[in-house]
């Protein structure tokens, strides 16, 4: 079976194609998260997980505490259904579903999108675990993972039909930096993977395995 990693990695090269301005547009966002302090200031292991409650794809209420008295969560936060990296993963995190159920580890991903959307990426994708609706990115701030898209690449997505602000319900533009975490059932983080590329996630079944080794 294809890893993630290399499923990434194919995806990615097709960067090299980017037309000047897409290119220009990127790099931009990626030197305004270099030069941020997020990597410093977001949630880690060790750390205390916040205890939210989030809507899921059919109105459903969610609460992190609720699923952790269940077993242990990888919780993953994703930019939303039109990022092809965050689809990629989802799909990787659903082939290990099995998995996960088997020892005792729950999946539930997050992203800022409205229910609607993630209603659609679930039947798009045959996705079978929770995913919840964090408007206005309340929750992933609370992970302190929530960036300002630059206005470049603003510009470039709303005259590309990428309204991210109509996707999520909102007038602000903002993101989660995609991350992993592994959250014990006292609620303690006992894994984080955040990368500020938002080509690179975490081996899902490396992951899984870790968690598992918990419940």
């Amino acid at each position: 079976m294809t890893s993630l990693r290399d499923e990434l990695a194919a995806r990615a090269s097709g960067a090299k194609n980017f037309d000047p301005e897409r290119k220009a547009v990127y790099d931009a966002q990626a030197r305004a998260l270099e030069e941020s302090d997020l990597l410093e200031r977001a949630l880690r292991t060790g750390d205390r997980a916040p205890m939210f409650e989030l809507p899921d794809a059919f109105g459903n209420m969610v609460g992190l505490a609720d699923v952790l008295a269940t077993g242990p969560v990888i919780l993953s936060f994703y930019r939303g259904s039109w990022c092809p990296f965050c689809n990629l993963e989802l799909r990787a995190l659903q082939r290990e579903l099995a998995a996960a159920q088997a020892g005792g580890v729950n999946l539930v991903a997050v992203s800022p999108n409205k229910p609607d959307m993630s209603r659609q990426l679930i039947e798009e994708h045959g996705l079978e675990f929770s995913v919840l609706s964090d408007h206005r990115n309340d929750v992933a701030s609370q992970f302190n993972l929530v960036y300002e898209m630059v206005p470049e690449q603003v510009d470039y997505y709303r005259n590309h039909d990428r309204d991210i602000g109509a996707m999520n319900g909102t007038d602000i533009w903002t993101l989660p930096v995609p991350a992993t975490y592994v959250i014990d059932r006292d609620g303690t983080i006992r894994y984080d993977f955040i990368d500020l590329n938002h080509r690179v996630r975490a081996e899902p079944a490396e992951v899984i395995a870790l968690a598992a080794s918990l419940a």
